[in-house]
């Protein structure tokens, strides 16, 4: 695998990418590409262009609709094992985290036992959730962030972070093994990890990912779909509003990706830590 395909694989960052650049980033908090000023025309031409770039506005629109649609029509696998998480109410399958909807939203949050803060990247996208909370429970949805460190843990950094959306642990189940998103010793120590429906390199224990869950009458849980790396994007309302700026995501640094900029939103102005994509690990 490239190093290109091993940044896209593991999405918010790359392991190896972390290594190589470890020193530089140490040196780097932003890299900004300098303003390019496009070519300059009359409101008239300017008007044209426009009007041929809303055609691939809305062929992109509409190929996201369908893919919308496929989505929504993958076939579901019912969840047979009896995950059980600790939460701040006790105890509670994963049948109870829906609170009576049909639909589960599982945001898979990197934040590992003893890690004394959460993953950037992930830091990053559900400070993106709180404000949608209301709006999903309208559609008859559910979100829950779920981590393997201790409730306590993950208490104590999102009290830190103003957060207010559920956020539970599952220390002691397999359930963020059984959907990909943790990886044991010794798949770390063989150097491959089964990661975005592929196998990579890499030597991380947590990844981040979306998991979709539907519960029906009877209260019988199926997943539906999961998606990682890029695939998660489509959660960053902050990417959707730089896309459409002059210099667009200015991502130019060493690993052109969010990792050159992001920090966790009460460190902007500190000197961007180090570690698994920003994270420290006590």
């Amino acid at each position: 695998m490239t190093a290109a395909q091993l940044r896209d694989a593991a999405g918010f960052y790359s392991a190896a990418f972390r290594i190589a650049w470890r020193q530089a980033l140490r040196e780097i908090t932003t890299m900004e590409a300098p303003m390019h000023t496009n070519r300059i025309v009359s409101r008239d031409e300017w008007l044209a262009a426009r009007t041929a770039l809303l055609a691939k506005e809305k062929e992109f629109t509409r190929a996201r609709d369908r893919l919308g649609a496929a989505r929504r029509a993958l076939p579901w696998v019912k969840v047979d094992r009896n995950y059980v998480f600790d939460t701040a109410e006790g105890k509670r399958s994963l049948a109870e985290l829906f609170d009576g909807r049909s639909q589960l939203i599982v945001y898979h949050f990197m934040l590992a036992p003893g890690w004394k803060d959460g993953c950037i990247g992930c830091s990053f996208l559900v400070d993106h959730i709180d404000g949608a909370l209301v709006h999903l429970a309208q559609r008859d949805v559910a979100f829950v962030a779920v981590s393997r460190a201790p409730l306590g843990e993950i208490e104590a950094y999102k009290a830190r972070m103003g957060w207010h959306f559920r956020w539970v642990s599952s220390h002691e189940s397999d359930f963020n093994y059984d959907f990909h998103v943790s990886f044991r010793p010794e798949e770390i120590a063989s150097g491959h990890i089964d990661y975005n429906y592929q196998t990579i390199a890499a030597d991380i224990e947590e990844l981040p990912g979306v998991s979709v869950f539907a519960k029906d009458a009877g209260g019988a849980v199926y997943h539906t779909y999961s998606t990682f790396a890029r695939g998660l994007e489509s959660v960053l309302g902050t990417y959707a509003l730089l896309d459409m700026t002059p210099k667009g995501r200015d991502e130019h640094g060493p690993r052109g990706d969010l990792s050159d900029w992001v920090k966790r939103h009460d460190e902007y102005g500190a000197a961007q830590p180090l570690g698994c994509c920003g994270g420290s690990h006590g």
